[in-house]
């Protein structure tokens, strides 16, 4: 790497603020002080910090909070600039995000009224500031008042979630309540507030490094400078492999022509290509560009990026209507399994890189290749990102438009261009960016007032001139080689259409509450958006309730479930409680709810992604070729849609997502007495396996047991022939899949619905010893369940043999009097520490019956 060298620019991040709201209510006098204030930060942040809130993610609290994203608010900073900042040619304060409406005033003079969240912004503040102290405020209005009035002169129009008047304003739209989240309206720098005092800068660097036919990459760099060069500046060009090594270097003339960009092309011999995660390696080559002047640094940048391709491709799918909707990486077809991502908190500057990191190590963990970033949410911290290019994890990025009928007045157009410029600049150079959507459900929205869709009148749409227009006319500028797409869902006739574009699936949970076992029935060539509800873990529900609080109907409880009809009326509640009791007998205590009803997400989860990645297909057949559950986190405390919840720990749905998303998963669906099963890969090679069938009854005899290898095909669903096999209703079926003798997958295959059936308490025994814990059932066992409380455990949410033993690796800090267990059939089993002996087990794995015809030995494969 090229040594540092000294610098001739100066960035001092302002620190000692404070903040204020002078009009602030009567009742909450205390905050017409001033008070030390943090920068990045909200208002609610540091109100909590000074024990004037109460926390809003606890009980009833969210109520007690509102004044405070009703009112004004002021911060302030004094700061020192010194003879040399004020020497520089130029002196510019940068202003990274400002949430949202804001006025910032310099030593008296009013420089910048802000309305977009989302815009950063530079002054030049030379003509401003005197050496010695200066101060610096920045006033934050309402955003309500704001938003209502030009709602008045603008018309009211039609959204899902949160107030109206929201949809004119350029604020994160999950700030005004949604489905799964509270109403805090922040406010605040939510981003750096830096002063920058420098001679001259990179204004802007785009080196994007692309792929040729023949089998080189190429980097084109394009670097534009601001502020005052002069002859003999040179511009410093390196990139290194990642390993390390130079590959690349040039020096370019800086002062040739400040208008023009500066230019250099590089080509890259046997590019090392990056890989979605499951498909090949993540190597990431170092680009490091210096502006010098006489051996001094005037500017730098540094940034890694991806040999890589990225298409989205729409083709034929094989004896089917409409097309496919495919992410091709490096001319590989990608079953995009994952999740949508929501912001982790509403008081963003609690979210630290560590946490985006520990969050998508967690989806990774779990063979997602794809996260959607909503559009109700905002432009992620470079550490989301950045942690995506690492781990191989794909971006699809939807610009931040959500479940509304936007505006497209003059001046709202032209801070949604300024908002899409930079975020397309910010963000362009990642290699785990795979697509720019326009939005989230406005075409959906659009649909149901009868401006889009069959018969809809597009003179009442105005936002096409967003999502049609303006967003794609920025991304094929400044980002021509990530694909961009209108909106999710969209495609087809309408935006429900099952045979093009993307879709979401809400028949189950939403609509009519479709049964979670027929998420089959209401595919899509690509499923961006489905989900049912659960509770957050026994753990995180103790984080928020008192003791009296902790049954299903308490207050508390369907207040932390935001779920509500099209009327807004709450209904979270009522439609787990449907689920649910479509699924198990009655629950018996409040535990036994809560451990009920998140088996229950998990079986919706089996029963989805089993029905969407088993029609990927093959070449030429990819019928579905995605699933994005909603959704992977939570931002507080709640009842949600999230297979992760807020304090990190994974619910039993996130692990059966993780084994239905196994790179060699062997998958099945049992209607009443008919298996349907087959082998969904997405290694790249054939690969031989050996696939392993047990038919139990529920109380443990053995009815048939069957091996026989198998072929999988290389990134595709290789069908099993079962048409022999006729189950009776009360039995269980694992089908297993090895690889060179090791399990890799399993299905379990109970019968349906389960409630019908009196399981027999399968006799749990879970052991402790040092940091390993041993689980044994002497029956069949569904739906194991460890509770570590704040802990994860690699593997949980089991379904056992007999006889069978599992041993697992405890956190550090776990013990067995940490640790219950249970399963559906039993009570809670209470750990113990040391060895133990399994319990005897009934005569599995008998002879089969006359009822168990012996399967066809050779399966067919496609």
């Amino acid at each position: 790497m090229t040594p540092p060298t000294p610098t001739l620019t100066q960035r001092t991040p302002l620190r000692g603020w404070s903040l204020r709201a002078p009009d602030a209510p009567t009742e909450h006098a205390a905050a017409r002080q001033w008070h030390s204030a943090t920068v990045p930060g909200t208002v609610q942040g540091d109100l909590l910090r000074h024990g004037l809130i109460p926390d809003p993610y606890i009980g009833l609290n969210e109520h007690d909070v509102q004044w405070a994203g009703q009112t004004a608010w002021t911060y302030r900073t004094t700061f020192t600039v010194t003879p040399d900042q004020l020497g520089s040619p130029h002196l510019d304060l940068c202003l990274d995000g400002l949430d949202t409406l804001c006025t910032v005033t310099l030593n008296g003079t009013v420089l910048l009224q802000s309305d977009n969240m989302f815009v950063p912004h530079r002054l030049d503040v030379k003509a401003h500031v005197h050496s010695g102290e200066n101060t610096l405020t920045l006033h934050f209005g309402p955003v309500l008042p704001h938003g209502r009035a030009l709602e008045a002169s603008h018309g009211q129009r039609a959204v899902w979630n949160g107030d109206p008047s929201r949809v004119y304003v350029r604020k994160a739209q999950y700030h005004y309540g949604w489905d799964w989240g509270p109403v805090i309206l922040t406010a605040g720098p939510w981003k750096d507030v830096t002063l920058h005092a420098y001679h001259a800068r990179l204004d802007d660097v785009h080196a994007p490094l692309t792929l040729s036919a023949d089998g080189h990459a190429t980097l084109e760099l394009n670097a534009t400078l601001a502020g005052t060069t002069r002859p003999g500046d040179t511009l410093h060009v390196h990139l290194h492999a990642p390993d390390g090594m130079e590959v690349a270097r040039a020096t370019l003339d800086a002062h040739a022509d400040t208008h023009a960009p500066l230019q250099a092309q590089f080509t890259v011999p046997d590019p090392q290509l990056w890989w979605p995660r499951g498909y090949g390696d993540q190597p990431l080559y170092t680009l490091r560009v210096t502006l010098q002047r006489d051996g001094l640094t005037l500017d730098t940048l540094t940034r890694r990026l991806g040999a890589r391709t990225v298409q989205l491709r729409q083709d034929p799918v094989t004896g089917e209507p409409g097309t496919s909707f495919t992410f091709v990486v490096n001319g590989v077809p990608v079953f995009a399994g994952g999740a949508n991502w929501i912001p982790e908190d509403l008081l963003l500057e609690r979210v630290t890189p560590e946490q985006y990191r520990d969050r998508l190590q967690q989806a990774a963990d779990a063979n997602m290749v794809m996260m959607r970033v909503w559009g109700g949410g905002i432009y992620e911290h470079d550490a989301f990102y950045d942690t995506c290019d690492e781990l191989g994890l794909l971006v699809w990025q939807d610009f931040l438009f959500g479940c509304g009928m936007y505006p497209a007045h003059p001046a709202f157009l032209a801070s949604v261009r300024a908002e899409a410029e930079a975020a397309v600049r910010r963000l362009r150079h990642h290699a785990c960016l795979a697509l720019w959507c326009g939005n989230n459900e406005d075409y959906q929205i659009a649909e149901s007032v009868g401006a889009s869709g069959p018969g809809g009148d597009p003179a009442r749409f105005d936002a096409l001139a967003i999502y049609e227009g303006l967003l794609p006319d920025v991304v094929q500028s400044l980002n021509p080689d990530v694909p961009y797409w209108p909106g999710s869902p969209y495609g087809g006739a309408a935006s429900h259409d099952p045979t093009v574009g993307d879709k979401h699936t809400w028949e189950v949970w939403h609509a009519g509450m479709a049964p979670h076992r027929d998420y089959g029935l209401y595919e899509g060539r690509f499923v961006s958006e489905f989900g049912l509800q659960s509770p957050p873990s026994l753990h995180s529900i103790g984080t928020f309730t008192q003791p009296e609080d902790r049954h299903a109907a308490s207050r508390v409880m369907e207040h932390h479930n935001k779920a509500a009809d099209p009327q807004g009326r709450p209904d979270g509640a009522r439609r787990l409680a449907v689920y649910l009791s479509d699924t198990f007998q009655p629950p018996r205590d409040f535990e036994e709810y809560v451990y009920a009803a998140r088996a229950v997400q998990a079986e919706a989860m089996t029963s989805a992604y089993r029905a969407f990645r088993g029609r990927w297909g093959h070449a030429g057949a990819r019928a579905v070729s995605g699933a994005l559950v909603w959704q992977l986190n939570d931002c507080w405390p709640v009842t949600s849609w999230a297979v992760i919840d807020s304090s990190g720990v994974p619910k039993p749905a996130y692990h059966a997502i993780r084994r239905e998303l196994a790179p060699l998963a062997v998958q099945a669906r049992r209607d009443g007495e008919r298996l349907s099963a087959w082998i969904a890969s997405s290694v790249t090679s054939d690969r031989p396996v050996q696939l392993h069938l047990d038919v139990l009854g529920l109380d443990g005899q053995g009815l048939l047991k069957r091996e026989w290898p198998v072929t999988a095909a290389a990134n595709a669903v290789t069908p099993l022939d079962l048409t022999d096999l006729h189950l009776p209703d009360a039995c269980v079926a694992f089908l297993r899949l090895s690889v060179d003798g090791q399990e890799r997958s399993r299905a379990a295959l109970w019968p349906e619905p389960l409630k019908y059936h009196d399981l027999p308490d399968p006799h749990l025994r879970a052991a402790v010893t040092g940091r390993t814990l041993t689980l044994s059932a002497a029956l069949p066992a569904k739906a194991i369940w460890i509770d570590a409380g704040p802990f994860r455990l690699p593997d949980n949410h089991l379904d056992l043999l007999p006889g069978e033993h599992v041993t697992l690796t405890l956190p550090d800090g776990v013990t067995a009097a940490g640790l219950t267990v249970r399963a559906v059939g039993s009570g809670v089993i209470r750990a113990h520490e040391g060895q133990t002996s399994p319990r005897p087990t009934p005569a599995a794995h008998a002879q089969p019956g006359a009822e168990l015809p012996t399967l066809s030995a050779a399966p067919v494969v496609s």
